[in-house]
């Protein structure tokens, strides 16, 4: 549940009463309050104290509530700010005029305190929803921007421990999922791709193996080759990986990559790969980078069925392949960015180590 308390309300009212009245009720809630007996000083308290939320009363001489809410919504700095009119009109034309001018909610005159921390309460949980939704498309005042690098490090600090989880039983560091996902960001930085699109792979590239967790110990532990069979249910992990990640309409950047990446980071240029035999740029551009990188990674290290080869042999395997691994395998404009800047992935692998 977002925790509201500490979040700043202005109340509005030409009545000292009903502003000592208000101000106890809000900060019983833990909410920072300020005052103003007139319209014009209410719009000059927006502009220092940058509410909230406005508790503002309808009747009011000079300049009225309805006013006061036609220029705050009208103000590109404080159209989101949500407003509550405290008034002792209660016929339907008000209410329209009052919902013309942009005001969220109406409490009738006499003041029912249950009710009014409840419904300022609500409003304020929406507008902090709605600020961290719209993070991206709006410069945020620096309150609201902390919040939302808190929330966004606690989602990233969620999805990693969920990967190291996934890669527990045959990684016991956690170490892969970290050097993948930054190799994965640097390769994409390196193709030119913009900020979000490197930013969502970092956390996308993360889940490619997720589907593990639906591959039996005796086959994803053993040692040497597999059997036909066995070899049919190690590849299942990739579509198990898509299934876990089942998407709609309303989910995450990161969930609708995650999704593509552990379905399609063993496609091969080729078209040589699984689970769809995808060809070319048939395969999603985050699968092509996480492909390169997974396959760089896994001959650098240690697995039950081989030996962990130095960073030299590993890009010699990517650039010309091996018996095993073929130089066609790979996008060539991706290759071509990881041989040319294969330094970085070396200082990666050496840093997140273990």
């Amino acid at each position: 549940m977002i925790d509201t308390k500490g979040s700043k309300i202005l109340i509005v009212d030409d009545e000292k009463r009903n502003r000592v009245l208000l101000r106890k009720l809000m900060e019983e809630e833990g909410y920072q309050v300020e005052e103003a007996s007139s319209g014009s000083l209410a719009l000059a308290q927006t502009s220092m104290f940058s509410p909230d939320l406005v508790l503002l009363d309808a009747m009011m001489p000079e300049m009225d509530g309805f006013e006061v809410a036609t220029q705050l919504k009208s103000n590109d700095k404080t159209e989101g700010i949500p407003v509550i009119m405290v008034t002792a009109l209660d016929d339907q034309a008000s209410r329209e005029k009052g919902l013309s001018r942009g005001i969220e909610e109406f409490i009738t005159k006499p003041i029912k305190a249950n009710e009014i921390q409840i419904r300022v309460r609500n409003l304020l949980r929406l507008k902090i929803a709605n600020d961290i939704l719209k993070n991206h498309n709006h410069l945020l005042d620096e309150k609201v921007k902390a919040r939302t690098q808190r929330l966004k490090a606690s989602f990233e600090e969620s999805i990693f421990l969920l990967m190291r989880a996934s890669e527990y039983r045959d990684d016991e560091t956690g170490a892969h999922v970290k050097r993948i996902s930054h190799y994965c960001r640097r390769l994409a930085e390196m193709l030119g791709m913009n900020k979000i699109f490197c930013d969502t792979l970092f956390l996308a590239s993360s889940m490619h193996d997720i589907g593990k967790i639906g591959i039996p110990d005796s086959v994803l532990l053993k040692p040497g080759g597999f059997e036909p069979g066995e070899w049919e249910i190690m590849k299942s992990h990739t579509t198990i990986g898509a299934e876990i990640l089942k998407t709609s309409e309303h989910s995450s950047s990161y969930i609708k990559m995650g999704k593509k990446v552990a379905l399609c980071h063993h496609e091969k240029w080729d078209g040589s790969g699984y689970p769809n035999g995808l060809k070319g740029k048939e395969i999603p551009l985050s699968a092509r980078i996480m492909g390169l990188c997974d396959v760089y990674d896994a001959l650098r290290s240690e697995r039950p069925y081989k030996k962990a080869f130095d960073h030299k042999k590993a890009v010699g395997i990517i650039e010309h392949g091996d018996e095993k691994i073929k130089s066609g395998h790979f996008d060539p404009a991706v290759k071509e960015k990881f041989v040319a800047n294969h330094e970085v992935f070396n200082e990666i692998f050496e840093t997140y180590k273990s």
